[in-house]
């Protein structure tokens, strides 16, 4: 099945593994049983599929050797690695999904396409490190000036503004938490530089359990 880049599941999967293997050394050249090995496939499977991404322009081939990501292939890889970041923060920050992150993540990226990319992307705050403390592949970003409607977690929201809440994602034991500090569907969130209000009292509440928070802003700077 070919994906909104044009290239199969399996394509994609190959060109991360290679900017995995590219970002550990970057000088050094991605070998056919390296490759192989983290893949499990033959030598031999791998070196086709080398051949195919090189006839694609994605790849350098070294025969006998291996590959190296050409421009076009390192730029799509890193896409490729990015959403797959950016699907992780969200199932674990935003989410708290407490299962296979990493793999149902590697299933997801290869859907995303370069709209919901960058909703991600603004949702999440342009996050430039993953949850693990990990640089994020950079790109160039539009980024959208954060306005009215917009749906943010309660730690992203600007300061000055209004938000209603529309949506909260918790366990047992942050649904009482939050609970305690009076917010629920619908509640007001008011932002300062240095406080936050929920129907006008000061809430007091962490930034990892505010990002299950989502709420929709209703006015900034008013």
């Amino acid at each position: 099945m070919y994906r909104m880049s044009g290239f199969s599941e399996i394509e994609e999967m190959y060109l991360k593994t290679m900017f995995e293997i590219h970002s550990e050394n970057p000088a050094a050249i991605v070998k056919t049983t390296q490759l192989a090995d983290i893949k499990g496939v033959s030598a031999a499977s791998v070196t086709e599929m080398i051949q195919r991404l090189s006839s694609r322009d994605m790849v350098t081939h070294i025969p006998y050797r291996g590959c190296r990501l050409t421009p076009s292939g390192f730029q799509l890889a890193a896409r490729i690695k990015r959403r797959e970041i950016l699907l992780e923060i969200l199932l674990t920050d935003v989410i708290g999904f407490e299962g296979d992150v990493h793999g149902v993540a590697c299933k997801m990226e290869h859907a995303v396409g370069s709209d919901l990319e960058s909703t991600l992307d603004r949702l999440l705050g342009y996050p430039e490190f993953s949850s693990e403390g990990k640089r994020i592949p950079s790109v160039e970003r539009d980024f959208e000036t954060t306005g009215v409607s917009t749906l943010l977690p309660l730690s992203k929201l600007p300061d000055q503004s209004s938000a209603t809440v529309e949506l909260i994602i918790s366990s047992d034991s942050e649904a009482v938490t939050i609970r305690e500090c009076g917010i629920t569907i619908g509640s007001v969130i008011e932002t300062s530089a240095d406080s936050r209000t929920c129907d006008g009292n000061i809430i007091t509440i962490s930034d990892s359990l505010s990002m299950r928070i989502l709420a929709r802003i209703n006015s900034i700077g008013g």
